[in-house]
């Protein structure tokens, strides 16, 4: 189940989606959430489906990465899904059951949120799977450089982003490597009533807070020993510089807002 866990991991490449100028990705992805939570149709949604396919395969990166990546959320899904199916009476009646009623409306909302979620998951992925932490961390910090008149802490921030994506999946095989061990010593971790599992999480949260702490200071020591002081008077490797597919790239997807925005206004 943690192995399927895909967030914060850099798939690297040399496809058109890697080649994009990061800061112009993270405006896109901005535009393409804008895009499917604009509408309440399924015809908007559509309009984000193919955007959606279109960038997957010009990322050439397989399919069933993203799928691994909507694969550990699946259980709240399901429980949003039901929620919505139950819970929401309009429209013609389904099914009924004592107190349990199903409505066209109920089924429309919910199979509408769990393939705008699902959408939502697999391209919001798609920019770090197609984006290095650091190259990320650099464009959040120069697409937020005009708050640092106001003394924001830009750099601050977006070292913060970097290391946390960077170190969830550093986490993650933590985790697993933990409950390897504890299943060795005879923990029954995926076995027993819910109370005995919840029980000996405690076996795993344990270690891997004490290993997430150590890991921490072994970093701070690290930047310190390197006289980090922040962004101030800090130069970079690689400069990012705008080519023209970036800008048709943010043409195309400006295109696909208009046309979930006029969908939407013509579906009311």
């Amino acid at each position: 189940m943690l192995r399927d866990i895909t967030i914060g991991q850099f798939f690297p490449g040399d496809s058109i989606i890697h080649r994009l100028d990061p800061r112009f990705k993270i405006i896109i992805t901005i535009i393409y959430i804008v895009m499917l939570f604009i509408g309440r149709s399924f015809w908007c949604l559509l309009v984000g489906a193919v955007f959606t396919v279109m960038a997957i395969l010009l990322s050439k990166i397989p399919f069933k990465m993203f799928l691994k990546s909507v694969k550990p959320l699946l259980p709240f899904l399901l429980i949003t899904a039901l929620l919505n199916l139950f819970l929401v009476d309009s429209g013609e009646t389904l099914f009924q059951w004592r107190f349990l009623k199903i409505t066209e409306g109920g089924l429309n909302i919910s199979v509408f949120m769990m393939v705008r979620i699902v959408m939502l998951i697999m391209g919001s992925s798609l920019l770090t799977y197609t984006t290095s932490p650091i190259t990320l961390t650099d464009a959040i910090e120069r697409l937020l450089s005009p708050l640092k008149k106001l003394r924001f802490p830009v750099h601050e921030l977006a070292m913060m982003m970097s290391i946390a994506l960077r170190f969830i999946p550093t986490l993650i095989e933590e985790t697993d490597k933990i409950m390897s061990a504890q299943k060795a010593r005879g923990a029954e971790i995926d076995t027993g009533s819910f109370m005995n599992r919840a029980r000996n999480m405690i076996a795993i949260l344990i270690p891997l807070f004490i290993s997430s702490f150590r890991r921490a200071d072994e970093l701070a020591t690290a930047m310190e020993c390197r006289c980090y002081n922040g962004g101030e008077g800090r130069t970079r490797l690689r400069q990012m510089h705008s080519a023209a597919r970036d800008y048709i790239a943010l043409a195309v997807t400006l295109l696909f807002l208009a046309a979930a925005i006029v969908i939407s206004i013509l579906t009311k």
